[in-house]
C-alpha cells in the first residue's frame, strides 16, 4: 500500500479541480504523472508494455505552448485532451492495475468536463512542430521557446532552430499630449519634435508621426497625423499603409483594404465554435473615428491609435527582435533611443536651465480660477489657434485627478497638458495613454513611472509647474 500511495496521493489532488484555478488542474495532472513516472523506485510507473509515460511526455509537448490569452485555446487543448485520451485507450490493457494510468484517465475527464470538450472531434498531432503558422509570429516563435509555466524540456521533435529557453520579448512604446513618449527602454520624455518624425522605423515596421504646435508662442507640440507602414513579408503580406490625420481617423488601409495575407487561424467565438479565418494583418475598428488597432500577426504587433479632442494618440507593442532588426541608416526612432537632446523639453522631470521667474501676466492667468471647466469644452477644437483657457493648478490637479487617480507620471502630464494648453481633452488623452500601455505593455511590475522629483517630496508638481512656465515663456 505504501508503494502505491505516493502516486495515489497526486491522482486525489487531480481528482478536485474545482478548487484551483482555470489552468492549475493542467499543472496538477503533469506533476502528477510526470513526477510520479520518473520514481521508478518509489512508484508504481509504467512497464515496457504499458505506454502511459510516452501518452504524457506527448500532451506535454502539445500543450506547453498553450494560454489562456490566445486565439483558438479551448479548441487546441480539446484536440489535445482527445489525443491524450485516444493514447490511453491504445494503451489500456497493457496498463491495467497501473495507478498512474488510472490517475491520468480520471485528469482527462475531469478536464474534458471542465474545458466542456467533446469525446468525439479533430486530435492533435503529436508532432506540435509540424503545426507552425509561418504567417503568426507567436506560432513560429513558440516552436523555439517553452512556455515560462512549464519546466524546461527537450524531447526528439524539438525544433531544428531551437537556440533558446526563454519566451520572446515584447517592447512597448507609447505617444500621447504635449507630446510625451514612453520609449521601448520605458523612459519618460517630453518633447517638442515639431514635424514630420520616425518612432519606429525597422525591416517590418515603419511608424511616422507628425507634430503641430498646440499654442501660439509656445513650443508644446502635440500629433495630427500618424502613418503606419507594414513592409512586405514573405508570403504572408504585401506593403500596407494605414494613415490617420485630425478628423479622419479610418477603419482601412490607404487603398481601402482592410486585411491583408491569407488566413492563417481560427477565430473562435464564446463557445469555441470557429467563426471564421484572421488575416495575417487586419484593422479592428473600437469606436469609429476614434478608436482603431491595427493587428500584424504576422510580425506580433499591435498599434492602437486614438483621436482625443483635436490630436492623435499612439501606442504599439513590437517584438523585441523585430524592434531591433535594423541598419545604421535607421538609427533616427524615437521610440528606441528617444528624443535628440535638442528637442527635449524636460530632462528626466529636472530643468536644465535657471529656475525662471513667471511672467507676470502669465502667472495672473495661471491663477485665474477655471470654471467647471466649461470654456476648455466650449474652445477644445480651437485650442491650436487660441491661448490657454486658464486652469490653475489646483483646477488641472482636480481635473486630472477625475480619471487618474494614481499621481505617476501619466497624472503629471495630464496637468502640464492642461496648464499649456487649457484644452480639458488631454486628460482624455493622458488616461487612454494609461490604459493602452496596461493592455501592451508585457511587464507590469514596470507600468507605474513617478517623476524623479516627486518621489520623496511633499510638492509633487513643482517641476511640472516651473516645466510649464518655461515653455509658455
Amino acid at each position: 500500500m505504501g508503494r502505491a500511495g505516493c502516486c495515489y496521493r497526486g491522482a486525489e489532488r487531480l481528482a478536485s479541480p474545482p478548487r484551483v484555478p482555470r489552468l492549475r488542474p493542467l499543472l496538477v495532472l503533469l506533476l502528477a504523472l510526470c513526477y510520479g513516472a520518473h520514481r521508478g523506485g518509489h512508484c508504481q510507473v509504467a512497464t515496457p508494455q504499458c505506454r502511459i509515460q510516452k501518452c504524457t511526455t506527448d500532451f506535454v509537448s502539445l500543450t506547453s505552448h498553450l494560454t489562456p490569452a490566445l486565439d483558438g485555446f479551448d479548441v487546441e487543448f480539446c484536440k489535445a485532451l482527445r489525443s491524450y485520451s485516444a493514447c490511453t485507450q491504445r494503451t489500456a490493457k497493457s496498463c491495467r492495475g497501473n495507478l498512474v494510468f488510472h490517475s491520468a484517465v480520471l485528469g482527462i475527464s475531469d478536464l474534458m468536463t471542465q474545458r466542456n470538450c467533446s469525446r468525439d472531434g479533430p486530435t492533435s498531432s503529436t508532432h506540435p512542430e509540424m503545426q507552425s503558422e509561418p504567417c503568426n509570429y507567436h506560432s513560429r516563435t513558440q516552436h523555439a521557446h517553452i512556455h515560462p509555466h512549464t519546466h524546461p524540456h527537450t524531447h526528439p521533435h524539438t525544433h531544428p532552430h531551437t537556440h533558446t529557453h526563454t519566451p520572446p520579448v515584447y517592447l512597448f512604446c507609447g505617444l500621447f499630449g504635449d507630446p510625451h513618449l514612453r520609449t521601448f527602454k520605458d523612459s519618460f520624455q517630453t518633447c517638442k519634435v515639431e514635424g514630420a518624425w520616425p518612432l519606429i522605423d525597422n525591416d517590418y515596421l515603419s511608424v511616422q508621426v507628425t507634430n503641430v504646435p498646440v499654442v501660439t508662442g509656445s513650443s508644446a507640440t502635440a500629433t495630427n497625423k500618424i502613418t503606419v507602414i507594414f513592409k512586405p513579408f514573405e508570403e504572408c503580406t504585401d506593403q500596407r499603409v494605414y494613415q490617420a490625420v485630425t478628423d479622419d481617423l479610418p477603419a482601412a488601409f490607404v487603398d481601402g483594404t482592410v486585411s491583408s495575407g491569407a488566413p492563417d487561424h481560427n477565430l473562435n467565438g464564446n463557445n469555441g465554435d470557429s467563426t471564421g479565418k484572421v488575416q495575417a494583418l487586419w484593422i479592428s475598428e473600437h469606436s469609429p473615428g476614434h478608436h482603431v488597432e491595427l493587428h500584424a500577426d504576422y510580425i506580433g504587433v499591435t498599434v492602437i491609435v486614438r483621436q482625443l479632442g483635436r490630436y492623435l494618440t499612439l501606442a504599439v507593442r513590437i517584438p523585441e527582435e523585430m524592434a531591433h532588426a535594423y541598419d545604421a541608416t535607421q538609427d533616427l526612432q524615437l521610440c528606441l533611443n528617444g528624443c535628440p537632446t535638442s528637442e527635449r523639453i524636460d530632462r528626466g522631470g529636472h530643468l536644465s536651465l535657471p529656475l525662471p521667474l513667471p511672467p507676470p501676466a502669465l502667472g495672473l492667468q495661471l491663477q485665474q480660477p477655471h470654471g467647471q471647466g466649461q470654456s476648455s469644452h466650449t474652445h477644445s477644437h480651437t485650442a491650436p489657434y487660441s491661448a490657454p483657457q486658464g486652469f490653475s493648478m489646483e483646477g488641472a490637479r482636480a481635473r486630472c485627478r477625475e480619471q487618474l487617480e494614481v499621481q505617476d507620471i501619466y497624472f503629471h502630464s495630464c496637468v502640464f497638458d492642461l496648464l499649456t494648453t487649457g484644452d480639458a481633452n488631454f486628460t482624455a488623452a493622458a488616461f487612454s495613454a494609461l490604459k493602452d500601455m496596461e493592455s501592451l505593455h508585457p511587464q507590469r511590475e514596470r507600468w507605474t513611472i513617478y517623476p524623479p522629483s516627486s518621489a520623496h517630496t511633499s510638492q509633487p508638481i513643482t517641476w511640472l509647474l516651473l516645466l510649464t512656465l518655461c515653455v509658455l515663456g
